[in-house]
């Protein structure tokens, strides 16, 4: 945290390299948050630019003494900047709706265990499969799961009913499933 302290002291006084020492320090974690959110590279470069600015205006509001890190207060500005624009750019709308639900493919469950075959899968085979989720799904998947906000929360931040953020997680999970289990069977096909 001391060399947080400096470095946001030198960002306050305006200190170009410290402001692109900031940047340079933070930007690869906050635009992978990015990306969870829009998998559209070029959409997150633009929401990592835009928390940026945000971050770099609100800097003097930040209080080490509140009790959070500097980087979670960084993460929560990106993650409602993110929130913010998918808001905007759908008009609220979402959440997959009811008979969007029904066409969704059940999940068969195997009889051989997963976790054998989840142990293998790549990062990024694991962030594409969530970047493939509907963005109602995609959304609260991020936010109850590594963001860990409550469904409460989820609701606050995105107008919505508690039930309505239990229900996209039920089906993103249910759809995520689905995915590994069919590139489980794929790769057991290609041997």
């Amino acid at each position: 945290m001391a060399t947080d302290e400096g470095l946001i002291r030198n960002c306050l006084k305006g200190k170009p390299e410290a402001l692109g020492k900031l940047y340079d320090q933070y930007s690869p974690v906050l635009f992978s948050l990015c990306l969870r959110y829009v998998p559209q590279r070029a959409e997150a470069e633009d929401l990592l630019q835009e928390a940026f600015i945000r971050i770099f205006e609100n800097l003097k509001k930040f209080n080490p003494r509140d009790g959070g890190s500097f980087e979670g207060w960084m993460k929560r500005i990106a993650v409602n900047h993110a929130l913010n624009h998918i808001r905007t750019r759908n008009r609220h709308r979402i959440f997959v709706e009811s008979d969007q639900q029904n066409n969704l493919p059940e999940v068969v469950e195997e009889e051989y265990n997963p976790d054998d075959f989840l142990a293998n899968l790549t990062s990024e085979t694991i962030h594409r499969l969530i970047s493939e989720l509907p963005e109602g799904y995609r959304t609260v998947f991020n936010l109850y799961v590594i963001e860990e906000f409550t469904h409460r929360e989820i609701a606050e931040l995105m107008g919505c009913s508690e039930n309505t953020s239990k229900t996209q997680l039920l089906k993103a999970r249910n759809l995520l499933k689905k995915k590994i289990s069919e590139l489980q069977l794929n790769s057991r096909y290609e041997r």
